[in-house]
């Protein structure tokens, strides 16, 4: 196994463990590899210093624990979503607006809204909740 320390288009940085080199190059290109904070599969190497190993305090441990139950607890919160919600895409607001002003059936929605569009949705009174939204794949 290998640690890589990645770097998404947007700039965000990220460890992910492979296999192999080749497993790494192979997900790549592939576009199985994305970034854990924005879902961009745009992703690089980028430039890592050698780990030197030395022991871990009790509070790494548990702050690890915590991350990964955290990981573990957005990957269930979007598969139920996804299973009890109608996927609407970019027509996110439109349809919330719809919905909120009883122009179609209430039904649960979900999909991508711009930060203008979320806060105009807010004024208007909508109500509807940001998700941090973890890829699919968890290279």
């Amino acid at each position: 196994m290998i640690l890589f320390e990645l770097q998404c288009a947007k700039g965000h940085g990220f460890e992910a463990w492979f296999r192999n080199g080749e497993a790494y190059e192979a997900q790549a290109a592939a576009g199985e590899v994305a970034c854990p904070a924005c879902g961009d599969a745009d992703v690089r190497k980028a430039p890592m210093a050698p780990r030197i190993a030395k022991a871990r305090s009790g509070k790494d441990e548990e702050k690890r624990r915590q991350a990964a139950e955290i990981m573990r607890e957005l990957v269930d919160l979007r598969r139920k979503v996804e299973e009890n919600c109608d996927y609407v895409g970019d027509s996110f607001a439109e349809e919330a607006r719809k919905i909120h002003y009883g122009e179609t059936e209430r039904r649960d929605i979900y999909g991508e809204a711009t930060a203008e569009e979320a806060a105009q949705l807010s004024e208007e009174g909508v109500t509807f909740s940001r998700i941090p939204w973890v890829p699919r794949t968890n290279s």
